[in-house]
C-alpha cells in the first residue's frame, strides 16, 4: 500500500525537510577544531571551508528558486535532499581538507535548491493563508534544525563511537526520511510553466525599498550566527580552554535555541518592522557582550552573548520573513525568497572570510572586535530605518 499523508501533515513535512537540511549543514561545527588538528590547516582555511557553503548557496538559490516557480516546489526540494545526503556522505568519508570543501559545496547547493522552494511552499500550504504562521514555520525549521546539528554532533562525538562518522549517518537518515514523506504528498504549488531561462536577481520595483530593509536585516542576523558557528568554538577552545565536544556543540547551539524560543513566544500582533528593529537592537547588545567575552576570556559572558544574539536573531529573522511573505507576489514567491536568501548568504560569507583573514594577520580578539563594530553599526542603522519607515508593508502589500 502506497504511503499517503493527510493534508494537515503536508506543511509540517515541508518544514521538516528544510529542518533536516539545516541540521545536516551545521553538523560539522563542533568538529572543525578536530579537522584542523588532523588535516593541519589555519584559521583562514577554516573560515573558507565555512564560507564556501554560502558562496555556492547564493547562486543556487537564484537558479532553483525561479525553477521551482516554473516546475513546482516538490521536485526541487527532493533534489536538495538528495544532494544534501551526498554532502553528509562526503563529510563522513573525509580524509583531507579537500573533502571538507567538497562536502560544504554539496551542502550549499542542497540548501540553495530547497531553501527558496520550501519557504514558498510553506506559504502555499498554510490552510488559513496565514503568512505569519508560514514565516514562523520557515524560520523555526532553519533555527531548530541549525541548533540541533552542532548539539547532536557534540554529544555523539564526545561519548559515542565513530566520532567523525556517526552524526553524519544520523543526518543522512533524516534527509532520506524527509524525502520519503515528501514523495507521499502532492505538489504544493501551482507551477506556472513556460520557457525557462537563466535567472538573474530581480525584485519588483514597487517593493524594492521594503525588500532592501528585509534583506539587510536578514544578512545582519545570520552573519552573527555564522560567527558563532565558525569562530566561537575555536575561540572557546583556544582562549577559555573548553575541550569537551558536547560543550562546544552546546555553545554553538545556544544561539539558535534562543532564536527558536524568541520566535515561538513573539506575539502575533507585533508588526514586522517592530520585530526587526527590536531583534537588531538585541543582536547589537549580544555583539557588545561577545567583545567583552573576547577581552575577558569569560565563559559566562560568552553564554550571555549567545543568548542575546540568538534572541535578536529570532525576532529579526521572523520579522523579515513575515515582511517578505506579505509583499511578495504569489507567482514570484519562490524567486523573491531566493533573492532574500541570496542577500543573506552573501552577507554571511564575506564577513566570515574577513574575520579569518584578520585573525591570521592580527589576533582572533581583534577580528571579533572589528566584526562586532561593523555589524553592530549596520544593525543599529537598519533598526532606525525600520522605525523611521513605520509599517513598511502597508503600501506595498499585494493580494494573495
Amino acid at each position: 500500500m502506497a504511503l499517503r499523508v493527510s493534508p494537515g501533515a503536508r506543511q509540517p513535512i515541508v518544514a521538516g525537510a528544510l529542518a533536516a537540511l539545516l541540521l545536516g549543514a551545521n553538523l560539522a561545527s563542533p568538529l572543525y577544531g578536530v579537522y584542523r588538528g588532523l588535516f593541519g590547516f589555519d584559521s583562514l582555511v577554516l573560515t573558507l571551508v565555512f564560507a564556501v557553503y554560502a558562496l555556492v548557496l547564493a547562486p543556487s538559490l537564484l537558479f532553483f528558486g525561479e525553477l521551482s516557480d516554473r516546475i513546482g516546489r516538490r521536485p526541487v526540494i527532493l533534489g536538495g535532499l538528495v544532494v544534501g545526503t551526498i554532502g553528509l556522505a562526503l563529510f563522513a568519508l573525509a580524509t583531507s581538507v579537500a573533502w571538507l570543501f567538497a562536502a560544504r559545496i554539496a551542502q550549499g547547493v542542497s540548501v540553495g535548491m530547497a531553501g527558496g522552494a520550501a519557504t514558498a511552499a510553506l506559504v502555499e500550504l498554510d490552510p488559513h493563508g496565514d503568512r505569519r504562521h508560514a514565516a514562523l514555520l520557515a524560520t523555526l525549521a532553519q533555527t531548530v534544525g541549525g541548533a540541533a546539528g552542532p548539539l547532536l554532533t557534540g554529544i555523539l562525538a564526545q561519548w559515542f563511537p565513530a566520532p567523525r562518522v556517526l552524526a553524519y549517518v544520523v543526518g543522512m537518515a533524516a534527509c532520506i526520511l524527509a524525502a520519503v514523506l515528501l514523495l507521499a504528498m502532492p505538489e504544493p504549488g501551482q507551477p506556472r510553466g513556460g520557457a525557462w531561462s537563466m535567472p538573474r536577481p530581480s525584485v519588483p520595483r514597487d517593493i524594492r525599498v521594503a525588500f532592501a530593509r528585509v534583506a539587510v536585516t536578514g544578512a545582519s542576523v545570520w552573519a552573527v550566527v555564522a560567527l558563532f558557528f565558525a569562530v566561537v568554538p575555536s575561540f572557546a577552545t583556544e582562549r577559555i580552554g573548553i575541550g569537551n565536544l558536547a560543550a562546544l556543540g552546546a555553545i554553538s547551539a545556544i544561539v539558535l535555541i534562543c532564536s527558536s524560543i524568541s520566535q515561538v513566544v513573539s506575539p502575533d500582533t507585533i508588526e514586522p518592522h517592530v520585530s526587526q528593529a527590536l531583534g537588531l537592537g538585541l543582536l547589537t547588545t549580544g555583539l557588545v557582550a561577545l567583545v567583552l567575552a573576547s577581552v575577558t576570556d569569560n565563559a559566562i559572558v560568552l553564554v550571555a552573548a549567545s543568548v542575546l544574539a540568538g534572541t535578536g536573531h529570532g525576532l529579526g529573522f521572523l520579522g523579515a520573513q513575515d515582511d517578505l511573505n506579505r509583499i511578495a507576489p504569489p507567482e514570484r514567491r519562490g524567486e523573491i525568497n531566493a533573492a532574500l536568501y541570496t542577500c543573506i548568504y552573501l552577507g554571511v560569507a564575506l564577513p566570515v572570510i574577513g574575520v579569518g583573514v584578520l585573525a591570521d594577520l592580527t589576533t582572533l580578539t581583534t577580528a571579533v572586535v572589528v566584526f562586532a563594530f561593523v555589524t553592530g553599526t549596520a544593525a543599529v542603522s537598519v533598526a532606525l530605518w525600520h522605525l523611521a519607515a513605520g509599517r513598511p508593508t502597508a503600501a506595498a502589500s499585494l493580494p494573495g
